[in-house]
């Protein structure tokens, strides 16, 4: 039976939470990007919140199950984890943490489709096929909505877009794997830790091969990788799963995208970022059509009760 209940003003203030963090961790990489990469940072906090996860699973007496059926789509998230941050921290690099964020969240449309092609109870209805339409039309306002600039800039700034929308269609697989093997009936610490320990491997290891492997210490570097690894990766993502356990998926999925509006608040406040008049348009219709995708089973449930 399904005990899941709807959002009270404890999950509304631990979802409120999990956004502003998720809505600045792009700018704590963008601001300390000179100390070490980004690339660097995201695999050093994902070794440090791995670690804790380890921990919190050894004090509730459990262990992590490295069987067969488990290790292969554990390593595959994980795979799909480190590409999705790795083209997240080479598009920090380009474009500014507003574009990142915004072009990052599509990852819905992308697990929406994943899961329409292989899973029958999965189909997208129509208002959700809108949505999709809106959301690559708000894409292409804002990939060509570029105010007119030094070419070199300009280019710089499509490519970093390019990186964070294929980061975006990353975490989106990501979703679709994780629905559809055995990591969907596992306690979701244990599939975050093979998403971490397989993205600390791989990311760290990608930085030193691209030759960003290189560390300036600092108070501002340190604060970073803890509130990166700590914070971000370890609270707020065992925060999000334990809502997720408590409370309808649907509500808690369609609260969370204040985070995109919130990060390019936040870039543009923080960062001083440039929005021009195409990226807001492009950005509202992409959290539009998110929106019609993400809420339709929440609509579809409240007017079935209605009838």
């Amino acid at each position: 039976m399904n005990t899941r209940k709807p959002m009270d003003g404890a999950a509304v203030a631990m979802m409120l939470m999990c956004c502003c963090v998720w809505a600045v961790q792009q700018i704590g990489l963008k601001l300390t990007a000179q100390a070490a990469s980004p690339v660097l940072q995201i695999g050093l906090r994902s070794g440090i919140a791995a670690v804790c996860v380890l921990i919190l699973v050894g004090i509730q007496r459990q262990r992590i199950s490295f069987a067969r059926e488990l290790l292969l789509p554990g390593i595959g998230a994980g795979l799909m984890f480190s590409l999705e941050f790795l083209l997240l921290g080479e598009s920090i690099r380009f474009t500014t943490a507003s574009h990142v964020i915004v072009f990052l969240y599509t990852a819905p449309i992308f697990a929406g489709l994943a899961l329409h092609l292989t899973l029958p109870s999965e189909r997208l209805a129509g208002m959700q096929w809108a949505g999709i339409a809106l959301a690559a039309a708000g894409i292409a306002i804002a990939f060509l909505g570029h105010d007119s600039g030094a070419a070199p800039e300009l280019s710089s700034m499509l490519i970093g877009d390019a990186l964070a929308l294929l980061g975006g269609a990353f975490w989106g697989l990501t979703t679709f794997m994780i629905r559809i093997t055995a990591l969907s009936r596992i306690p979701a610490a244990h599939t975050l830790f093979y998403q971490l320990a397989t993205g600390f491997v791989l990311l760290t290891g990608a930085a030193i091969l691209m030759g960003q492997g290189h560390i300036e210490p600092g108070p501002a570097l340190y604060a970073n990788l803890a509130f990166q690894g700590f914070v971000v990766s370890f609270f707020s993502y065992l925060t999000w799963f334990f809502l997720l356990t408590r409370y309808k998926a649907s509500q808690l999925g369609v609260f969370s995208f204040l985070t995109p509006i919130l990060g390019v608040i936040a870039g543009s406040m923080l960062l001083q970022e440039p929005l021009t008049h195409a990226f807001i348009l492009g950005t509202v219709c992409v959290l539009v059509g998110i929106l019609a995708v993400s809420a339709y089973p929440l609509i579809r449930q409240r007017l079935d009760k209605r009838a």
